[in-house]
C-alpha cells in the first residue's frame, strides 16, 4: 500500500511543524495580551512590576527587569524559578501586602510564568510545580495570617483599592444625583445617574460618546464594555432620562463627541473629554459635598447592584445588566442578600 507522504515529504512536515511550534511559543504573548482589556492589562502589569520590584530588591539590584518585558516577552522569564516565585509570595506578606493583593499578583505572575514554560523559556518541571505547588490564601488561612499580623502590629493593607465599599443609603442615593441646575451640574447629575441608576465602569463613562443616545431609539442608549469586549444597551431610569434631557438641550456635544466633558473652576464646560481619572476624583468631590468620605465610583457601581438585588433583582439579570462575564460576582450580591435561615421551618 503506498504512503501518501514521501521519506522525504515526511521530514518536511516534521520540520514545518516544528516550525510552526516555535512561531506558536514565541506568539503566545501577543495572542494573550491582545484578547485582554487594556484595564486588565494595565492591572497585570501593575501585578508583574511588584514581581519586578521583588527580583531587583532580592539580588540588591543585580536583576533588573522591565515590567512591560515581562509581560511582552517570553525570554524576560529565563532563571525565573518555583522557588523563587514562592519567595516573591512570602516576600508579599512580609511587606504587609493584603492577602486579596498578594493572590491578585501570584495569579498574575503565575499566569505568564505558565505561557514562559509553555515557550521554553522556564524550565517544564519548575513551571509546573509554579502552576500546581503554589496557591493563594483563602478562607480560614487568609483569616488566620490576618489575625496573626493585626496580633504583631503588622499593618494587613496595602495598595489602592479599599477594604470596604462606602454603603449608600436612598437619601443618599438621591441628593448625589439631584445636582445643581448649571452647566456642571447638569453634566454632574447625568453622570452620577449613570452610575447609580445603570451601574457602568468608570472606563465605560469615559469612552461614552453623545452618538450613544440615538434620537431613532428613545428610551434606550448603548454602550461598549471594553473589560468584556461588548456592547450593550441600558433602558434609561426616569431620573437618568430627566437628567439627559437636561443636560442635552443646554449642555448638548457635538455629535461624535465625548459624552462628558471637563468644567472649569468657575463650572463651565469645555470642548475636552474627561479622563477616567478625574471623572473618579469627580464622584469623590460630589460624595465629598454630602458628607461621605472616600466616595469612588466603583462604591457607585456596587450600590447599583446591592440595590437592584434588594429590588427583587436574580443574580443571571445582574450579569447581564451589569456587563459580568461569570455568576461570580452578582452571585456574590445575591447570596449577601439572602436571609441565612429563610428556608428552615420550626
Amino acid at each position: 500500500m503506498e504512503t501518501s507522504l514521501t521519506v522525504t515529504g515526511q521530514d518536511a512536515l516534521i520540520l514545518l511543524g516544528q516550525m510552526a511550534n516555535q512561531y506558536a511559543d514565541g506568539n503566545l504573548f501577543e495572542d494573550f495580551n491582545g484578547r485582554k482589556a487594556d484595564n486588565t492589562l494595565r492591572a497585570y502589569r501593575a501585578d508583574l512590576g511588584s514581581f519586578a520590584a521583588f527580583l531587583a530588591e532580592t539580588t540588591n539590584g543585580a536583576v533588573q527587569v522591565d515590567a512591560g518585558a515581562l509581560q511582552s516577552t517570553p525570554d524576560a522569564w529565563r532563571g525565573v524559578t518555583w522557588g523563587l516565585v514562592a519567595a516573591f509570595q512570602r516576600w508579599l506578606l512580609a511587606q504587609g501586602a493584603s492577602v486579596g493583593t498578594i493572590n491578585r499578583r501570584l495569579a498574575a505572575v503565575k499566569v505568564y510564568a505558565a505561557m514562559a514554560g509553555e515557550a521554553g523559556a522556564i524550565d517544564g518541571q519548575d513551571a509546573g510545580r509554579i502552576a500546581n505547588r503554589l496557591h493563594g490564601y483563602t478562607g480560614k488561612a487568609a483569616r488566620n495570617i490576618d489575625r496573626e499580623r493585626s496580633a504583631a502590629g503588622v499593618a494587613t493593607r496595602k495598595g489602592a483599592k479599599k477594604a470596604q465599599h462606602v454603603s449608600l443609603t436612598i437619601d443618599q442615593v438621591a441628593a448625589l444625583k439631584a445636582q445643581p441646575d448649571t452647566p456642571q451640574g447638569r453634566r454632574d447629575a447625568l453622570l452620577m445617574c449613570l452610575l447609580l441608576d445603570h451601574g457602568l465602569r468608570v472606563g465605560e463613562l469615559a469612552i461614552l460618546t453623545v452618538d450613544a443616545f440615538r434620537q431613532d431609539d428613545a428610551g434606550v442608549f448603548r454602550f461598549y464594555r471594553p473589560k468584556v469586549g461588548k456592547e450593550q444597551a441600558h433602558r434609561l431610569t426616569g431620573d437618568t432620562g430627566r437628567a439627559l434631557v437636561a443636560y442635552l438641550e443646554k449642555d448638548a456635544p457635538e455629535p461624535g463627541s465625548l459624552l462628558f466633558r471637563q468644567s472649569t473652576k468657575g463650572g463651565k464646560l469645555t470642548d475636552a473629554g474627561i479622563s477616567e481619572r478625574n471623572l473618579s476624583g469627580r464622584v469623590r468631590t460630589l460624595g465629598k459635598r454630602l458628607g461621605i468620605a472616600g466616595l469612588s465610583a466603583h462604591d457607585c457601581r456596587h450600590s447599583w447592584a446591592t440595590r437592584a438585588v434588594a429590588g427583587g433583582t436574580d443574580a443571571f439579570a445582574l450579569r447581564d445588566a451589569g456587563g459580568w462575564s461569570s455568576l461570580a460576582m452578582p452571585s456574590r450580591y445575591v447570596e449577601s442578600a439572602q436571609i441565612a435561615n429563610a428556608g428552615v421551618n420550626l
